[in-house]
């Protein structure tokens, strides 16, 4: 049985995600400040972390922040907050999914089956190779570990999938939809605008120079393409 864990100040949203999750076979355990929230979830006992963005003590952001330096398990904004900016921000600092206020609970527990399923099939994911080697990156495969230069990187789950997808299909042209149809599919209802938020991140984080990328290219009109 997959574990959930809520972080949400508001009590009535609580109970009502709470709800329809155990509906469906999931247990669930709450925290209702950031502070609680961020101490619960670096247990690291969960499946999946729901998070807000506006929290007594910690923000959503930050707690965010603090997952990712330790743990890769999918993280699910729910937010009152609607514009790009709040989006773009949230799954840069390393969120897999961003749900806005108010929100169809069967959407919701979609989501969460949706990157419960992914994660699984990414750990245990076999690849021929157990090392992706490529001018000083380095992909382990087994241990999803990343090395640039000998010094590891710390990718989030989405992340690294996007990056070992292109990594894995060296010298290939892949457009935002195919990208998208392939690591978040028809279960997230997103837009394409989060593969190139998570290529800037990946960018940001293997390169040298991100305005002047040396492993994942732009090619522009086409897609993206891993430089072998």
């Amino acid at each position: 049985m997959s574990t959930i864990l809520i972080i949400e100040d508001d009590m009535n949203i609580a109970e009502l995600e709470r709800d329809y999750l155990q509906l469906n076979g999931y247990k669930v355990d709450m925290a209702h400040d950031g502070t609680q929230g961020l101490k619960k979830a670096m247990s690291g006992i969960y499946d999946v972390i729901l998070v807000d963005l506006m929290l007594p003590n910690t923000s959503g952001y930050e707690i965010i922040q603090e997952i990712r330096k330790k743990l890769e398990i999918p993280i699910i904004v729910i937010s009152a907050r609607n514009e790009d900016i709040d989006k773009i921000r949230g799954l840069g600092f390393g969120a897999d999914d961003y749900l806005t206020k108010p929100f169809s609970p069967a959407e919701l527990v979609a989501r969460v089956k949706s990157h419960i399923k992914r994660y699984e099939r990414l750990m245990g994911k076999k690849v021929s190779n157990e090392i992706i080697s490529c001018k000083g990156l380095e992909i382990n495969t087994v241990a999803h570990r990343v090395f640039v230069n000998g010094k590891e990187v710390q990718l989030t789950t989405k992340e690294y999938e996007l990056l070992l997808f292109l990594a894995s299909n060296p010298n290939n042209v892949f457009s935002k939809d195919q990208i998208f149809d392939t690591l978040w599919g028809e279960e997230y209802y997103g837009d394409m605008a989060t593969v190139a938020v998570h290529i800037q991140k990946i960018r940001k984080k293997i390169e040298k120079d991100s305005s002047n990328p040396e492993y994942i290219e732009t090619i522009w009109g086409s897609g993206y393409r891993f430089n072998a």
